[in-house]
């Protein structure tokens, strides 16, 4: 599915980072950073041009091919690994930021997938998030799953990512406007915390 959206259209979700995203970025410390499920890499290449080292990983090796363009094209380097988020290796305490934004996955390997992200982080590292609430169902905006069990919700959240300090968990309605695919009134589900 996702080769074919890629190849159909070239930035399915824009060229501009997420709004979430670009409004907590200054928050994340220096260091490298890890873009989860990031399709064509319009957030994995603004991080680079504030100066992260970022690595992007996401199951299309289309959409990646299409990140490295748009990377090229603004004059940075990412790094991009293909991989299925359920096999991939975050590592441990080795990022200052790991990102996901719209990584909607199953539950079970959500909760696997986010307990990896709080090991991988450094000490003072920052995990940015914003996902579809189960809400969003009800709301005209086009994005996001059809099924209910991949959307997330702010309590889901907290007891996933235990052991990190939240900032900001919350429940928004909100705007979006990223490409053909994510538009219109919705609601999600922000996340900014931190390791300490």
């Amino acid at each position: 599915m996702w080769n074919e959206r890629y190849t159909d259209t070239f930035a399915s979700y824009g060229t501009e980072p997420n709004d979430f995203l670009r409004d907590v970025a200054a928050r994340i410390p220096a260091g490298p950073v890890l873009c989860l499920a990031e399709g064509e890499g319009r957030n994995a290449v603004f991080l680079a041009k504030l100066g992260h080292a970022v690595t992007a990983v996401d199951l299309s090796d289309v959409g990646l091919a299409n990140a490295q363009k748009l990377a090229s094209e603004r004059g940075v380097t990412i790094t991009t690994v293909v991989a299925n988020l359920a096999d991939y290796d975050l590592g441990e305490s080795q990022w200052a930021g790991i990102v996901s934004i719209w990584a909607h996955v199953p539950p079970d390997l959500r909760a696997r997938l986010h307990r990896a992200c709080v090991r991988a982080l450094r000490p003072g590292g920052a995990f940015v998030l914003e996902a579809y609430s189960p809400a969003h169902l009800t709301r005209p905006g086009v994005g996001g799953p059809t099924a209910a069990e991949l959307l997330m919700t702010t309590e889901g959240l907290r007891e996933d990512l235990a052991g990190l300090r939240f900032e900001h968990c919350r429940e928004v309605e909100r705007d979006v406007a990223e490409g053909r695919f994510h538009n219109g009134a919705s609601t999600t589900v922000q996340v900014l915390a931190f390791k300490d």
